[in-house]
Formats: structure tokens, sequence, C-alpha cells
């Protein structure tokens, strides 16, 4: 028999506030139109997309993270010196050690919390979600920060006609808490690496270290195969989160998914038949692909401007490079 005493964590997690970043400056679709042959109809047409928003120097992925996460606890009603962990995805954050969920940490004066980081792409605010839940409901941590957060300014091709008008900057933070009922959903989760090279960095730190001709790396992608793969196989897997939690389509108050492209967004809730009635975020015409940092941001955009309200239920996915996905359903804070 086991002398390990079993831990003392809460009963279930919930997501107990929200905050979001998002660059001073907006980009509109006519300065990517300076680097590459297109108009602003095409890139309206194929991704829904007006505007986004790029960092400043000043913008870092840390300082953009500590402007989320203290809105995110302030919205929590807890203190920074109650945080017990930090979880920061991002593949943006350049330095590959230490991880910038250890500074964050630091700068909004938790008390030696779990600090990492991860990368998993655009699913990476759900994986984290995930990690945090297990975290309060294990007992290791009582409120968790989960942080999405991306420059992708820094790895967009201005000259690649097939990405440079998809990607924008900013950060995105809940507080994950006790709670006395289930708030957060079974997380239906995986990959398939079979198809990791339809969206990658382009070629890796080593070659550009090793060359002297090589061009900064950067984010590329096969659109077409990423949108069917989006479209139909990501249906499926919403589907399922929405099974696991066990509630229809005609429960949902919320669809937040991933904010890659409109036409996927439009499609998904087509193929997934919601009802008229849930308010689907589509966060992406004033803020582009965020990765990481699309789910939160878009959840704390419909909050704020009450186009959804504490207590609804939302049906959140995420997915990209690897290929990568996750999806859940949660109780908004």
């Amino acid at each position: 028999m086991s002398k390990i005493k079993p831990s003392k964590g809460a009963p279930y997690a919930r997501i107990m506030g929200v905050g979001g970043y998002r660059p001073t400056r907006v980009v509109p679709n006519e300065v990517i139109l300076e680097t590459i042959d297109s108009s602003d109809e095409w890139i309206r047409s194929r991704s829904g997309i007006v505007t986004r928003h790029w960092a400043s120097d000043e913008e870092t992925v840390a300082m953009m993270s500590v402007e989320a996460a203290g809105k995110a606890i302030a919205d929590a009603g807890i203190t920074p010196e109650q945080v017990g962990g930090v979880i920061v995805s991002t593949v943006s954050h350049f330095k590959q050690t230490p991880a910038v969920a250890t500074e964050i940490a630091d700068r909004i004066g938790a008390n030696k919390p779990a600090a990492f980081d991860i990368s998993a792409g655009c699913a990476g605010f759900g994986y984290a979600l995930t990690l945090a839940k297990g975290m309060v409901v294990e007992g290791s941590s009582e409120y968790v920060l989960v942080i999405g957060v991306e420059r992708l300014s820094d790895l967009t091709d201005l000259e690649d006609r097939a990405t440079a008008f998809l990607f924008g900057d900013g950060a995105g933070a809940v507080v994950v808490g006790p709670a006395t009922e289930p708030a957060i959903g079974p997380t239906v989760w995986g990959s398939e690496g079979d198809k990791s090279d339809t969206i990658k960095q382009t070629i890796p730190w080593s070659d550009y270290r090793d060359s002297e001709v090589a061009r900064f790396p950067a984010i590329t992608q096969e659109g077409q195969a990423v949108f069917r793969w989006a479209v139909f196989e990501m249906a499926k897997v919403a589907q399922q989160a929405l099974d696991a939690a066990g509630i229809t389509a005609d429960d949902l108050d919320v669809f937040i998914p991933h904010q890659a492209n409109m036409r996927i967004i439009d499609s998904m809730v087509k193929t997934l038949k919601l009802p008229e009635h849930v308010t689907v975020a589509r966060d992406i015409e004033t803020t582009g692909n965020t990765s990481a940092a699309s789910i939160p941001l878009a959840m704390e955009r419909l909050l704020a401007t009450g186009q959804a309200k504490s207590g609804d239920t939302a049906l959140v996915i995420g997915f990209g490079a690897g290929l990568v996905y996750a999806a859940t359903v949660v109780t908004l804070p």
C-alpha cells in the first residue's frame, strides 16, 4: 500500500479572470500591400483581416505579458502574491533559456511560483489551460496564471504573399483557480505530426547562425492544406469536446475558436450547426492571427464589449503548427 498522502486540491477548477494587451500600433492592410502583390479586397476575402497590431521595440513578450497578467489578476480579485504557477505559451520568445515565465512571475510580484514556458503553437492556450487546471485540482497551486503571448511580426516574411498579412502581436491571460462545480471541461487534444511541414519555421536557428546568406527565420504554411485540415478535422474535435462536457451545441452561449482565418471560423460554425443565439468570436478582423494569444484576447474582448457575460458556457478550440489541437468547454469568468 502506498504511503503517499492524497493531494488536497480543489474538486474543480475555473477561469476566474481574464486580461489582454494589444500593442499600440495598428497596421492596416495597406501597409502589407507595400511588400506583396495583392489587394485589400483579396486579403479581406481570404482571411477576414482588416487590421492587426504590431509591437514596438518596447512592447516585448515579457512587457505585453505583464500588462495582460495584471488585468487578469485584478479581474480575478486576487493578489499577485497568491499566484502559485505561471505558464506561458509562446513561439516568439527568442531566448531559449531561461523561460520568460520566470521573468514575468518576478515582474508581477508573485511569490516564488512554479514558472515555465510551453511551445504548442496556436493550440498553446488550450494546452496551458489544461495544465493549470491539473495544478489546481492536484493541489500544487491554488491559483495559476496562464498567458498566451506572441510577437509574430518578428517571424513574418513581409514578402511572402501567403502569410505576410496574417500575423499580429499581443498577449492574453487568464487566472485559473478553485471551483466547487465543473467549470473547465475535459480537454480533447492531440497532434498529427505527419502534417508538421504544413506550418513551420522556414529554417532552424542553427542554419541562420551558420549561413552568411540565409534570411532570418520566418513562419510559413501551406494555406490550402491547413484550411482543409482545420475546417474538416477541427470541427470533429470541437464536437468531441462538446460530447466530453456532456452538452450539445444548443447549450452553448459562446464559441471562441483560434483566430486563424474568418473563413475557417465561419465554416466551423456551419459544420457544428451552431444556433443563431451562440455568440461567435471574430476578433481576427482587427487583431489578426496572434497564435497562442488569440483565444484569451478574443475572450477578453467579448466580455469587455458585453457580447458575452460572466457565467456563459463557451467552447474554445485552438489548432496550429505541429499539427496540434486542443478543445474544451469552459464557464466564462
